[in-house]
C-alpha cells in the first residue's frame, strides 16, 4: 500500500465515522419520536443497547484514526459490516422488512462499491441481501397504541381481523411517509459521500500528477548535473591550453596596446571560467554562509564574466542574516538570472537586495523589451527559451534550486518598461 492509498483509506474511514455519528444521533431521535409521537411499542433496551455499541465503535474508530497506520480495505470492509449488522438488529426489533427504513441497507453497499475492490463489493451485496431476506421472515412486528389503550399491529401480516379500514389507511400512510423519509435520507447521504469521494479522487490524482512532475524534473536535474560534472572535468584541459596560448601571445613585444588589452581581457575570462569549473568540482557542502559577502561576491564574479554590462548593486543592511537552507547551486542560479537580465538589457541592469525577519528579496531589473505573455506563463519550464541560441535550462535550473531551498522566483513586466526578476528566500533570522 503506497502513501496515496493510505491517505485515501484514512479519508474514507473518517467519512464513514462521520456518517456513523450522524446515524447514531438519527437513530436515537427516531426511537424517541416513534415512542413519544407515534405511540409505537418498541423494545427500548435492545434498541438503545445497539445504538450504544455503535457509539462505542465510533469512539474507538476516532482514536484509531489518530494513528498513522494505513487503513486497509479489509478494515474498511469490517467497519461497514459492523454498521450492516447493527442496522439488521435494529430492523429486527422494529418490524423487519416492513420497516420503511429497510432501504438504508443500500448505503453500506453503495459505499463499498465506491471505495472497495470488487470482491468486497460482492461480499457486501451478499451480506445485505441475506440479512434483508432473513428479516422478511424473522422480526418483531411494530405495534402501536390504539384508541382506548388497545395495541394495534403495524404489520398487515399480523394485523387483527377486526381492524377498521380507517386504521388500515392510517398505518399505510405512516408507512408511505417512512419510505419517503428513508429515501430522502439515503439520497442525501449517498450524494454527500459520493461527492466527497470524488473530491478525494481528484486530490489524489492532482498529488500523483505533481509527484510525477517532481520526479521527472529531478531526473532532468540529476542528468544535467551528471553532464555538467563531466563537462567540467573535460573542459579543464582545453581551458588550460588556451590560457597558456593567450599568455604567450600577450608576451609578444610587437603587440599594439589594443591587442594587449584584448588579450588581458581574454586571460581574465579564462581565469573566471577556470574558477567556475573548479567550484563545480568541489564539494562545497550545504552549510549556511553570511549573506552580504556571498551576494556581493556573486555580483563581482558576474561583473568579471559580463564586463560590458553595467550592474548597479544596492543592498540594505543584512546584519547577521542567514538563509534557512543553503545550497551550493545558489551561486550559479543567481548567475543564470543575471545573465538572462543582461541578455535582455546588454547596456545596464540593476540589482536590489532587502530583507526582513523572515525572508530575503533580491530584485533584478532590466531595461529590455519586457516579457511576452507566453514567456510569463512558461517561464521556468524545461527547454523553453525566447533566445535564438538558448537551450531553456538556465531559468529552469535556477527555479529548481530556489524551490529546493524553500524560495521562489517571479518574473513580471514593469509599467515603465523592462522586466523584473524577483527572488525570495526564507531566512533563519535577522539581528540588526
Amino acid at each position: 500500500m503506497n502513501l496515496f492509498t493510505a491517505q485515501t483509506g484514512h479519508h474514507h474511514l473518517r467519512r464513514l465515522t462521520a456518517l456513523r455519528t450522524f446515524a447514531v444521533l438519527a437513530q436515537c431521535t427516531a426511537i424517541v419520536l416513534a415512542v413519544a409521537v407515534l405511540d409505537l411499542k418498541l423494545p427500548m433496551v435492545p434498541l438503545f443497547s445497539v445504538v450504544a455499541v455503535l457509539a462505542a465503535v465510533n469512539v474507538l474508530t476516532w482514536l484509531r484514526l489518530r494513528s498513522a497506520r494505513p487503513v486497509s480495505n479489509a478494515e474498511l470492509f469490517s467497519q461497514l459490516c459492523v454498521d450492516v449488522l447493527a442496522l439488521a438488529v435494529l430492523a429486527y426489533f422494529s418490524g423487519g422488512s416492513t420497516n420503511p427504513f429497510i432501504s438504508l441497507f443500500l448505503l453500506p453497499l453503495v459505499i463499498a462499491a465506491a471505495t472497495l475492490p470488487r470482491v468486497y463489493t460482492w461480499s457486501m451485496a451478499a451480506l445485505t441481501t441475506f440479512l434483508y431476506t432473513l428479516l422478511m421472515w424473522l422480526y418483531v412486528p411494530l405495534r402501536q397504541t390504539g384508541p382506548g389503550g388497545a395495541t394495534l399491529s403495524m404489520d398487515m401480516n399480523h394485523a387483527p381481523a377486526g381492524m377498521s379500514g380507517l386504521q388500515h389507511e392510517s398505518i399505510f400512510s405512516l408507512h408511505i411517509f417512512g419510505m419517503w423519509l428513508g429515501f430522502v435520507l439515503s439520497a442525501g447521504i449517498i450524494s454527500w459521500f459520493v461527492v466527497k469521494m470524488a473530491e478525494a479522487v481528484r486530490e489524489r490524482d492532482a498529488a500523483l500528477a505533481a509527484a510525477r512532475e517532481e520526479t521527472l524534473r529531478n531526473e532532468r536535474i540529476v542528468a544535467l548535473g551528471t553532464l555538467a560534472a563531466g563537462a567540467a572535468h573535460e573542459l579543464g584541459t582545453p581551458l588550460s591550453t588556451m590560457a597558456v596560448v593567450v599568455g604567450e601571445l600577450a608576451d609578444e613585444d610587437e603587440l599594439s596596446p589594443e591587442w594587449r588589452e584584448s588579450f588581458a581581457l581574454l586571460d581574465g575570462q579564462l581565469r573566471s571560467c577556470r574558477r567556475i569549473l573548479d567550484r563545480m568540482l568541489e564539494d562545497g557542502g550545504t552549510a549556511a554562509q553570511p549573506l552580504a559577502p556571498f551576494i556581493s561576491g556573486t555580483i563581482e564574479e558576474w561583473r568579471l564574466l559580463r564586463p560590458a554590462t553595467v550592474c548597479e548593486y544596492r543592498a540594505a543592511e543584512f546584519g547577521h542574516a542567514e538563509l534557512a537552507v543553503f545550497d551550493t547551486a545558489l551561486r550559479p542560479a543567481l548567475l543564470n538570472l543575471l545573465n538572462n537580465a543582461a541578455d535582455a538589457s546588454p547596456e545596464k541592469i540593476a540589482v536590489e537586495v532587502c530583507c526582513d525577519t523572515r525572508e530575503l528579496v533580491l530584485t533584478i531589473i532590466d531595461h529590455g523589451p519586457g516579457l511576452t505573455a507566453e514567456a510569463v506563463a512558461r517561464a521556468g519550464s524545461a527547454f523553453f527559451t525566447t533566445k535564438q541560441e538558448g537551450r531553456g535550462l538556465g531559468l529552469f535550473l535556477a527555479n529548481a534550486t530556489l524551490e529546493r531551498m524553500g524560495g521562489r522566483v517571479r518574473l513580471f513586466n514593469r509599467a515603465g518598461g523592462g522586466a523584473t526578476t524577483e527572488v525570495t528566500l526564507p531566512l533563519k533570522g535577522v539581528a540588526r
